[in-house]
């Protein structure tokens, strides 16, 4: 993933370079050439993420200006919001990260969080056609369930026996997370009561559920320690689905949210509350753009995943009249 950006984009070549130089080791080689499977796991997966990603944006901008570019010129953005990890990755444009600093967040997020998925093993999943409320009932009687089946006086892990809603993609889409046996007898109660399907994410944790909670208070020692700016422009969060700009607020916002959920359908309707109408989604794939064309109708969305679509990325933004 990334290697055809590398390739073809200095600027983008200059991100996985201070990724790599930053981490100490090549990251770069693992996006590339894997193995998938060590590329998969957490630890490397945020990290790869979070470059690739600012690969592409440093990429989209190089090509709209060669000569003139940063990670806001010439195409400058209202406000700037991603989805999990993806919050780290819009810290940059949002002026609140610089790439060093973001490289060693996630990568530390990343490791606690492994460290967390070997302690309480878990998983996520998306339910597909359920209301809320009575999603939220399945997800209260499934850790009642399994936390009365746990032994009575023994020390436990917080995230033991628990299940709760993680991830609020889009209407009808809600992702749960939590311990691999409350997550099972939960995704069995949604199947029971309607849902049209319940599906196992390919994830190893339990992100975003109180199975994280441990490594979010270690995370916190983390934030203190890296330099946070107050961002230049409005980042979304994802815990409250309203806009952050001061320092002390971004630095709970990244401790805190690993281990709550994740609101997107209120973050992109505050969006388009405030008149947005064009999003960018940058990185490989199309599942924020799903997400948001069944949240509000009529959004013009732009995809930024590989060098053919910032080829057309430039076109668009040109025909929209986008530059200032």
């Amino acid at each position: 993933m990334g290697a055809d950006v590398f390739a073809a984009s200095a600027a983008a070549k200059h991100v996985f370079d201070t990724f790599d130089e930053t981490l100490g080791f090549s990251l770069s080689n693992l996006c590339f050439q894997g193995p998938e499977d060590t590329l998969r796991s957490t630890i490397n997966a945020q990290p790869a993420i979070v470059a690739v990603s600012l690969a592409y944006l440093a990429a989209f901008q190089e090509a709209l200006s060669p000569q003139n570019s940063s990670w806001t010129t010439p195409l400058t953005p209202g406000y700037t919001a991603g989805h999990s990890v993806g919050e780290c990755t819009a810290l940059v444009p949002a002026g609140a990260l610089d790439v060093k600093n973001v490289a060693r967040l996630v990568r530390e997020r990343g490791r606690l969080m492994h460290e967390e998925e070997e302690i309480c093993p878990g998983g996520m999943a998306a339910i597909i056609g359920m209301d809320v409320e009575t999603l939220q009932q399945i997800c209260q009687e499934a850790t009642q369930q399994c936390q009365q089946q746990l032994e009575p006086g023994a020390q436990q892990h917080p995230g033991m026996g628990k299940v709760v809603l993680a991830n609020y993609n889009a209407p009808g889409q809600i992702v749960i997370s939590g311990e691999r046996q409350a997550l099972e007898t939960a995704c069995a109660m949604a199947r029971e009561r309607g849902a049209k399907r319940a599906i196992m994410l390919s994830v190893s944790g339990a992100f975003h559920s109180p199975v994280m909670q441990p490594a979010a208070s270690r995370l916190a020692e983390s934030v203190v320690a890296t330099q946070i700016q107050n961002a230049s422009y409005p980042i979304i969060s994802n815990t409250s689905a309203l806009p952050m700009t001061n320092a002390s607020d971004i630095r709970s916002e990244l401790a805190q949210q690993i281990a709550e959920s994740v609101q997107w359908i209120r973050t992109i309707e505050y969006l388009a509350a405030q008149g947005v109408t064009t999003f960018f989604e940058i990185g490989p794939g199309q599942a924020l753009a799903g997400m948001i064309k069944r949240i509000i109708k009529g959004a013009t969305i732009i995809n930024i995943g590989s060098v053919g679509e910032i080829e057309k990325a430039v076109v668009k933004v040109r025909e929209l009249g986008l530059l200032s």
